[in-house]
């Protein structure tokens, strides 16, 4: 289909603006476009799906990318199904991997999903979030069902999956469980009639089989839209946990304002068209603000006050700017989190550690070597301090504290 953008309604061309935002790829455009224009027609709005697999129970902002996405088109009227996969995470995803992924337990995916879920909240809005486990149809398919389903695809093109590819040429196993995983995610776009299905630049293989079997089962295909990797705080490497280059959305509100005033100017903007919901062209405003001399910080501050604020409140976001001006100025937050030590006189290196302000004894010599340790507002030079029972405030660098009861 090829329609000029001038011949569609502005409300089309708008949605079509928003999902467009920041994607790297949409297939086809001109599908999505129809169904745009049908959807408009006849009221009725588009079904929208993402699936997760509870692999793990915390999610970080690089999560939230797609999740801003189904946001952003639930505000446009669509209806957004967030699929929990509970039945697809005890085969494994093997999207990126160079070895078989472990199966979860059937424990695991039940804990790792309530949470999800409830992290995912705090971006999608729960009144008008469709909620589903893919259990519900994979269960029911049975044997037969799953043999009839696997003749719908040749291994011949599931073996030109770039992961598959590299794993067979290298000489590395390939358990025949994992063929079925990107069979059982694109049945899931079957079961739920799925207009477009997002995810992670990642994904585009697991997602096109979702359109390869709705056409098999006579069904009009899914169109596919997926998302960047999201940076993490040094710009370079992708948001993850192994990386320490992440910002869960469980922190602190402290932490997590202070850690987006880190990134650099330039990933800033990357961000803001990633993260922010304001629009593109007030984003484009405030950008040529800076431009014309305006201080970038100004801009970091704002985009630090609306993640805050989105996953704790407009309150601890203002709360939040102010303690990291206390902390600029060499003050102590008026909110310290509370540790409870025992083992008194305890020395400071094995005190940092077992505080949880250094990942290890070696770590916490080298940061009282570098005058970056405080205790009761005096700086650490004695490696070899001990400290009696009692209770001291901790400082480490420019943004750790903590009020630690050493007993």
């Amino acid at each position: 289909m090829n329609q000029a953008s001038d011949s569609l309604s502005s409300a089309v061309q708008h949605a079509l603006q928003v999902t467009l935002r920041g994607c790297e790829e949409l297939l086809p455009q001109e599908a999505w476009i129809k169904k745009l224009v049908q959807s408009e027609a006849s009221g009725v709005p588009l079904r929208i799906k993402l699936g997760l697999d509870p692999t793990a129970p915390d999610i970080h902002l690089g999560h939230t990318v797609v999740l801003n996405k189904l946001r952003q088109l639930q505000d446009l009227g669509h209806t957004v199904i967030f699929l929990i996969g509970d039945f697809t995470s005890m085969i494994g995803d093997p999207s990126g991997r160079n070895t078989t992924r472990p199966p979860l337990t059937a424990e695991q995916i039940k804990l790792n999903a309530e949470t999800y879920y409830r992290q995912a909240s705090l971006v999608l809005d729960p009144a008008k979030t469709e909620v589903r486990y893919n259990s519900e149809w994979s269960d029911a398919l049975g044997a037969r069902g799953m043999i009839q389903l696997s003749a719908k695809y040749t291994v011949a093109r599931m073996m030109e999956r770039d992961d598959f590819h590299k794993r067979f040429t290298s000489g590395q196993s390939i358990s025949v469980h994992e063929f079925l995983y990107p069979l059982m995610q694109g049945y899931d776009s079957v079961a739920l009639k799925s207009d477009l299905e997002l995810g992670g630049t990642d994904q585009k293989f697991n997602l096109l089989m979702g359109r390869h079997l709705q056409q098999e089962f006579g069904q009009e295909p899914q169109c596919i839209l997926t998302m960047p990797l999201l940076e993490g705080l040094d710009g370079v490497d992708k948001m993850s946990k192994s990386k320490n280059n992440y910002i869960g959305i469980s922190e602190d509100a402290n932490t997590m304002f202070a850690k987006v005033l880190s990134i650099s100017d330039v990933l800033m903007w990357r961000w803001y068209t990633l993260l922010s919901f304001k629009s593109e062209a007030d984003i484009a405003a405030l950008k040529a603000e800076v431009d014309g001399g305006r201080n970038p910080k100004d801009a970091k501050v704002a985009l630090a006050k609306e993640i805050t604020a989105r996953f704790h409140s407009a309150a601890a976001a203002d709360a939040a700017e102010q303690d990291f001006i206390n902390r600029s100025k060499g003050g102590v937050p008026d909110v310290l989190p509370q540790v409870s030590l025992t083992g008194a006189p305890l020395g400071i290196a094995a005190m940092l550690k077992a505080a949880g302000l250094a990942p290890s004894t070696s770590e916490a010599s080298r940061l009282i070597d570098g005058g970056g340790v405080r205790v009761d507002s005096q700086v650490v030079s004695d490696k070899g301090l001990k400290l009696e029972a009692g209770s001291y405030v901790v400082q480490v660098g420019k943004r750790k504290f903590a009020q630690v009861h050493l007993a």
